[in-house]
């Protein structure tokens, strides 16, 4: 059986004052949107790069607290910008926050200026991702340790699209994968997911296929998507505007998909 289609929107805290941004995630949650996401990053990634800018973290916990329904997390937190433990015990706490609505989203990071900047150690993409791998098991093992615990077996999502690493840790350890990619690249992914899960003895099935949309995605190529195994669309929205005008429509398809129309 396949998975219930859900819509993101994806809230980049830049460019704006934070009341607004409370007010457009606000609006999100009203309009029926299943998941809201916050980038962990330290600076505007778009326009002016010295502009109003909020943390991820501290974000989400305003989120949790004044939302009542919606799923909520990073997509995705940079591996190395936090001591795993801490991950997992803000992670925990950002859980009870929200009576158990927390997505864990980790990646390897890929900002430079946000480890220069922040006094982090930049190092390769190998590197993060060696990073990442060695970070899986500790904060998996902290989540099982802390008291109270996670209010729901909270889901790990893990995002990127690397073959020879990124793909296995999905396999390994992830209950969602979001990957951003070309309509090609999309569909040949998933198969390399397919693939590491067979290798490692993993029922692919049971990880959440999503990906990122925009104002010039088309719906046709969604549908493409949804039969290749993907269920989870997050539209990208940034400040200081925040406009929400395009998720309506993708919100209309979600019911349509799911109604089996």
């Amino acid at each position: 059986m396949s998975r219930k289609i859900r819509i993101g929107v994806h809230l980049n805290p830049q460019h704006g004052d934070f009341d607004d941004y409370l007010r457009a995630a606000a609006k999100v949650e009203e309009m029926g949107v299943d998941v809201i996401t916050v980038w962990d990053h330290f600076f505007p990634l778009q326009g002016d790069p010295g502009g109003k800018h909020y943390e991820c973290w501290t974000t989400l916990a305003a989120l949790a607290q004044m939302t009542s329904r919606i799923e909520l997390g990073p997509l995705v937190t940079a591996i190395g910008y936090r001591n795993p433990n801490l991950i997992a015990d803000m992670a925990r706490t950002i859980d009870q926050i929200s009576h158990g609505r927390f997505i864990l989203g980790l990646g390897g990071g890929w900002s430079q200026r946000d480890y220069d900047e922040y006094g982090y150690e930049f190092g390769t993409p190998a590197s993060r991702l060696r990073d990442l791998r060695d970070a899986l098991p500790v904060i998996e093992a902290r989540l099982a340790k802390l008291n109270p615990p996670p209010v729901r077996k909270m889901p790990i999502l893990i995002g990127g699209g690397g073959e020879k690493i990124t793909l296995r840790l999905v396999a390994e350890h992830a209950d969602i994968w979001h990957c951003n990619a070309d309509n090609e690249g999309l569909l040949h992914k998933i198969q390399v997911l397919d693939g590491w899960c067979a290798k490692v003895g993993r029922d692919p099935a049971s990880i959440q296929r999503s990906t990122g949309v925009g104002v010039s995605t088309k719906l046709t190529d969604a549908d493409t998507w949804v039969d290749a195994g993907y269920s989870l669309f997050t539209y990208r929205s940034s400040g200081p505007e925040w406009d929400l005008g395009p998720v309506a429509d993708w919100l209309a398809w979600r019911d349509d998909k799911n109604a089996g129309r």
